[in-house]
This record gives C-alpha cells, structure tokens and sequence, in this order.
C-alpha cells in the first residue's frame, strides 16, 4: 500500500504531467486533495497495475537500475549515500563515435511516471533518430531514490537545486551501463539533457552549471524563472479559455467574493456548495479553485486526453432545466431568466448555481462519510501538516516550493483587476502551510519565503547558451515563468539556440510523442521534426574531447 501512495502522490503533485499533476493547488488545500485521493484509492482497492498497466520497475522491457549517489555533494565529511533509480533505452544504440546518450530528468514525481516518455516519447523519437541512447533519471527523493528514513524538516534539506544538479552531473561523468562496453560518460561523449516544467528548468540549469558535460539541453516549458507571487497562471487562463466560460467564471467570483465580503448571506453560500461547515472564507476560496487546475490537464496525446476543464465549462453554461436555450450565456448575466431564489435569502445567478452543484459533485463527494467538511477541506488546524514519514510525498514538492521555488497562486494584486479567483487567495494564505508543515529543525530552517534567488541568478528570464532549446506552449500556465514570459525580452530563433513556441500547445506538448511522427497532430509533428533536425545540426559539431576541440 505504500507504494500505492506514493505514486498517488507523484499523480497528484508533480507539476510535469498533463493529465496527472495539480501543481498551482499544491499549497494546503492541494494536500486536502491529497488526502481525498487516498482515501478514495483505498476504498477502491486502486493498484498501481490499475493505473499504469506496469509494474513500477519495468515498462516496455525497460528495467529499473541503480546508480549511488553521495548524500551530500558539499560537505567532504559526509560519506553518507543513496541510490539513485534510473531507466534506459538501447534499442536504437549504434556503437559508432559520436552516438549520443539523451537523459530525462524525472523532477518532482516518480521516474515510473515519465517511462511512456522513454518508449514512444521524446527520448525514444531523438534516440532513433541519431542512434543514441534514452535515459529516465529519478530525481533525489522522488520515486524510490528516497536517500533519508523520513521527510522531517532536517531530513529535506538536501533536496534543492544544487544538490540536484549534482547528481545529474555526476552521474553523466561516472555512470557505466550494464551490456555496454563503450564508454558514455561525459563529456567522451555528447549528453543532451532534456526536462519538462520543473526538470525543463533543470535542463537549462545544467547546460549553465555544468557546460563540460552537458554538450545540449532541452528545456520543455522550463520554468527558469522562480517567483513568489504567481498570479499570472490564473490569468493565461482567464484569457485563453472559451470566452463564455471565462465570462461566467469572472461575473461568479466577483459575486461570490461580494457575498463573503457582505457577511450576511455567505452561510447560504457555502451551504449551496456543500460547504456550509467550512469555517474560513478563504478555504473556501481555495476549494472552489480546484477545476481550474484541470486546464493544465490539457494534452493532445490520446492515451493523456483530459475533457476536466472543458466538462466544467460546460457545467457552467448549463441553461435553466426546461428552457429551450442552447446556452445560459444567451441571456445576460443577472437578468430575471437566469437568476434563481434559493433558502436563506440568497439570490444568485444560475451559473453560480451550476458552479456549485460541480463542486458537490466533483469535489465535496469525495469527503469520506463520517469527516466534516472542516475536516475534509479545513486547512488552519496545523496537525494536518505535521506528518514525517515516508507516505508523506507530498511534502517533497512543497519543501522545494517554500525554500527555493515559490510558485504561490494568488489573486492578481489589484483587486479590481479581473479575476477567475477570488482576492481572498492572498499570499499570506497560500504560504502558511510553510510554516505549518516544516517546524524549524536542528539543522535547518524553513526560510520566512522561499529564497528564489538561487533559482533566477542562473538566467532567470533571460536564461541563454548555444545548444540550449527553449520550447515553450502558447496557452501554457507556466509560460509566464519561462523564457516565452511576457516580461522576457524576444529572441532570435537559431539552430544554435532554438527558440519556439507551439501554437495552442499547454505543458510540454514535445514530451508526447507516437511510434509514427505522421500520426500526430501537425503542430506536434512540426517541433518533433525541428527538434530532430536542431538536434542532429549540433552532433555534427561534436568531437571527442581527446581531439582537442574545445567541445
């Protein structure tokens, strides 16, 4: 059972897998929903042959391995190690000089998670193109590269970029491959390395860190740039939706937020959304968030299909029960045809009502019988949070998110700027499950925010090197942390440095991949074969480091 947890944790958490991941709910009511999930896997005896269709260690013939790793990079002192779990492919390796080796990074969930990537994705497409080798690597702590007995506050403070990025390092320089005789390390031969969101910024990182091992780097919606405040995620949506459904989510959250300020009619409601015991507004602000992180669900890819957003869309739109309208939004909003009269005096617009009956449906239902909504969604009650041990993964992300990252998913700061969220989200409600969830420990503290610092001196919006690609989505969240932000300068697409964008593309759109390149969509088809071809341009400038070129 715990392995069942922890890759339900990895599916709920990580911010990397369209159709898996909910990273702007990741604050405490996204560990609410944690919660809800295993709750639910457990009443249904969920198994992870269930939810993959493989078991955790093999897929497609692809065997899990293990490389050691040192605990700590830094500290001399140390001899403590851990292993680090890693998958590859071989089936296109031609052992000629130059054959490069392409590696994965696995970021915030389990490497079982990225293994469809390894078969028919972006490390299969690139690998059978120039004769390579394909690698998933597990990143520190996730998966089973857990290198600690528990996730105390003192036991996480070695997950953090830079000793990530050692890892990576070290293993590209030392790892040797079982059936391989030649020798891959780096830099004797050309490693190009590839992530997606939060491993696409670890991919553009280790080009900047580590430029003698790293001859390429991929960075798939790389957030390269860490903030506090993420406000501007809501608002990709906001104008990217259906414009019906971003005008019934803007009319409902500017009336929803003026009943909550009233006071007087926020009991009838909560009560309208199933939360009539939920004690804080706030938290109820936040649960009524939760479908709009189904946007990042978004995915072209057949088997990754996700209708969530699209389903709530249409749920809001829902005309009166026996009205001859296709749409609610034929009439406007407030007007005498959509308004409806409920107990407690409360009269409000029939898409709020829509909004609500989703929400019971979708959400409050999961609340196992027996807990309140309190106890389901309640998230001030600092004992929820406090929980160390090894089925705790979703302290994981959120340890990287308060100390380094950020990402904290606000309402815009102008309170009159329009909104698909409510202006309760406040930074100071978001963030405090930093300090509920990491008590300061012996050996280190939980800084009062994250320090993003560490992140943006790396090159932050700016972020350049040649054989660094920057591939981003055009409705994408995260693009406005990535190198494609509207605060980011233009720039010039090179075959040295690519630069693209994919046109109604949401996250990592190029990790998806089909065995045949003419079967998928057009947009996807046209960066799969650029990036073969920028990426195939750069192995030709390669030579052996014993050559001396100054490769």
């Amino acid at each position: 059972m715990k392995l069942v947890l922890r890759v339900l944790t990895a599916l709920i958490l990580a911010c990397v897998v369209h159709g898996l991941d909910q990273v702007h709910l990741l604050g405490a009511q996204g560990i609410n929903l944690w919660r809800l999930e295993q709750a639910s896997a457990a009443a249904s005896k969920f198994t992870v042959q269930d939810s993959f269709g493989y078991e955790p260690d093999s897929f497609a013939g692809f065997k899990a391995q293990w490389f050691e790793q040192p605990l700590d990079h830094f500290d001399k002192t140390s001899n403590a190690t851990f292993l680090q779990r890693y998958w590859i492919n071989t089936r296109h390796y031609n052992p000629k000089e130059g054959a490069p080796v392409f590696v994965l990074d696995g970021g915030e969930t389990s490497g079982v998670v990225r293994l469809s990537f390894l078969d028919t994705g972006i490390m299969d497409i690139l690998a059978r193109n120039t004769g390579g080798v394909g690698i998933v690597l597990e990143h520190r702590y996730y998966g089973e590269s857990i290198p600690v007995s528990d996730f105390s506050t003192d036991n996480l403070r070695w997950l953090n970029n830079a000793q990530a990025a050692a890892d990576s390092a070290n293993f590209m320089a030392n790892v040797k491959f079982d059936g391989i005789d030649d020798d891959l390390t780096a830099p004797n031969t050309p490693w190009i390395y590839y992530g997606g969101s939060y491993a696409g910024a670890r991919a553009a990182h280790m080009k900047i860190l580590y430029p003698e091992l790293v001859y390429g780097a991929i960075a798939s919606s790389g957030v390269t740039h860490a903030a506090i405040i993420n406000w501007e995620y809501m608002e990709i949506i906001r104008n990217a939706a259906d414009p019906i459904c971003s005008a019934h989510l803007q009319n409902s959250i500017k009336t929803i937020d003026a009943i909550l300020s009233a006071g007087r009619l926020k009991r009838p409601l909560k009560s309208l959304f199933g939360l009539a015991g939920l004690s804080h507004d706030d938290d109820f602000a936040s649960v009524i968030e939760w479908p709009l992180g189904s946007w990042q669900d978004k995915c072209w890819h057949p088997d990754f299909i996700s209708t969530r957003f699209d389903d709530f869309c249409d749920a809001l739109d829902k005309p009166p029960f026996g009205s001859t309208l296709a749409s609610l939004s034929e009439l406007p909003y407030g007007s005498s045809g959509r308004t409806v009269n409920l107990p407690g005096g409360l009269t409000v617009d029939l898409a709020i009502v829509n909004y609500a009956n989703h929400i019971k449906t979708n959400y409050v239902s999961r609340c196992p019988e027996g807990l309140s909504v309190e106890e389901c969604f309640g998230t001030y009650e600092d004992w929820k949070f406090q929980a160390t041990d090894l089925d705790q993964t979703w302290r994981l992300w959120l340890f990287q998110v308060c100390t380094e990252w950020g990402y904290f998913s606000t309402a815009p700061p102008d309170p009159d700027y329009p909104r698909i969220v409510s202006k309760l989200l406040t930074l100071g409600y978001e963030s405090k499950v930093c300090r509920q969830a990491f008590p300061p420990g012996k050996h280190f503290t939980v800084p009062a925010l994250p320090n993003v610092t560490v992140v943006n001196e790396l090159g932050d919006f700016d972020i350049a090197a040649d054989r660094l690609a920057i591939i981003d989505g055009e409705v994408d969240p995260w693009r406005p942390d990535t190198p494609h932000s509207d605060y980011a300068l233009d720039r010039a697409d090179t075959t040295l440095r690519p630069f693209k964008l994919i046109p109604g593309a949401v996250h990592h759109y190029d990790e998806y991949g089909l065995a045949d390149l003419a079967d998928e969509p057009p947009e996807i088809r046209k960066i799969h074969e650029e990036m073969i071809f920028f990426v195939k341009k750069w192995l030709k400038d390669w030579t052996p480091k014993n050559s001396g070129s100054p490769n």
